[in-house]
């Protein structure tokens, strides 16, 4: 095929994402996807594996028609897990990629200090997810000199999750309270089963007297802006939680730009943070023993969920399939409502933030040091690096993902 490049497998991917981009469904681009179809596997090297995900994409894509690249018909099919399976993938890629975990344990140290001598705490936490990091949160507050304050949650996540059969928040509020029981902390769960796009204040409980706290962890590149609708709810919600006046505000997010940039550019972008995560899965991930045999390394996580290590790359292909392939198969696939995955880069939420009226708070430079020294124990191509009170969390030079403290 003329103009398709041989051997290299990053320009063959993105020679077809210009295809496919430009001269839409032809005889041409459908013939490159399944040449590139051959070249890519969720069992070869990081390339290829993330490669097969772009490819399923692209080929989503190519499906549908030129009006609507991702009708209700011609939408990439995923395949829904249980909660419980959800849960386990999430927690397993946040172990084995400690840039996750690190992101949220330094906005757990934000959140410590900046509720440091309050009886009553009230905890707003937007996609909540499994609930991981406000256990290791309670665990931090349990041992506060003085004893443990009152802890109240209140956990929003969709009634109905995109990818998942069943009640996150029923899932994170058992655990949770189990978690509260455990630490001897007094806690109370509300579970919002709300579509931030219906989200009001009221739904908020708020209680006067309580310090309050909001923790955005991963999430808020999901709530839709003015690209996708007038109503603007990302920015909307960023206005409403200024109005409660929160002792702080907490923002994790993934340091990539895939959310207004035109489709070869968003691509590029996908490509060249999606191949370091899929790079450092394999090497904190897979180790060799002296007769050349895989091993793999899980770090705390299975103690921590009660799971005993595979002894194969099963639990690898789970998480790249399911939380990252979803994800890359999304931004690739989608446009419009249909495209859940836009994330933005720190420069743009400061933007964001400042314009609904917050201010930046200092992280805790000790917990950030702590984190620093445990990356650098599990491997010497963590990045950790913090600037003007923001913590940058990556893989040798490339930022994969930012906390930020605001009040």
């Amino acid at each position: 095929m003329m103009g398709f490049p041989r051997g290299d497998l990053k320009k063959q991917l993105i020679a077809c994402a210009r295809a496919v981009d430009e001269e839409g469904s032809s005889i041409a681009t459908e013939a490159m996807v399944q040449e590139l179809r051959k070249l890519v596997s969720v069992s070869g090297e990081p390339l290829q594996r993330l490669g097969a995900y772009m490819v399923e994409g692209l080929a989503a894509r190519l499906a549908s028609s030129t009006t609507d690249r991702v009708s209700k018909r011609k939408k990439p099919k995923m395949k829904k897990t249980s909660i419980e399976e959800r849960i386990s993938h999430m927690e397993t890629l946040h172990e084995v990629c400690q840039y996750f975990r690190s992101g949220y344990m330094s906005a757990n140290g934000a959140i410590k200090e900046a509720v440091r001598g309050e009886a009553k705490i009230h905890i707003i936490d937007f996609h909540i997810t499994g609930g991981s990091q406000l256990v290791g949160l309670i665990r931090d507050l349990s041992r506060r000199e003085g004893g443990p304050p009152t802890v109240r949650i209140t956990g929003i996540d969709d009634s109905v999750p995109t990818y998942a059969r069943g009640s996150l928040l029923e899932q994170a509020g058992r655990r949770l309270q189990m978690a509260g029981f455990e630490f001897a902390v007094p806690l109370l769960f509300h579970a919002a089963a709300i579509s931030v796009e219906e989200l009001e204040g009221g739904h908020l409980a708020i209680i006067p007297g309580e310090a309050l706290v909001v923790n955005f962890n991963l999430g808020l590149h999901r709530i839709p802006d003015d690209m996708v609708s007038t109503a603007n709810h990302r920015d909307r919600i960023l206005r409403l939680v200024k109005s409660l006046s929160p002792k702080v505000v907490t923002l994790v997010e993934q340091e990539l730009d895939t959310n207004t940039g035109p489709f070869k550019q968003r691509f590029m972008e996908t490509l060249d943070y999606y191949a370091a995560v899929f790079e450092s899965i394999d090497l904190t991930l897979i180790s060799r023993d002296a007769n050349g045999r895989p091993c793999y390394y899980y770090g705390d996580c299975f103690e921590y969920i009660n799971q005993a290590p595979p002894n194969d790359d099963s639990t690898r292909i789970g998480i790249e399939q399911h939380c990252l392939g979803r994800e890359v198969v999304s931004i690739v696939a989608c446009e419009g409502a249909e495209r859940v995955e836009r994330h933005e880069p720190f420069d743009k939420w400061k933007v964001r933030l400042t314009m609904a009226g917050f201010t930046p708070s200092q992280l805790d430079s000790g917990r950030n040091d702590y984190i620093r020294e445990r990356l650098q124990s599990h491997n010497c191509n963590y990045l950790c690096d913090e600037r003007d009170g923001v913590l940058y969390l990556g893989w040798k030079d490339r930022p994969l993902v930012v906390t930020s403290a605001w009040h």
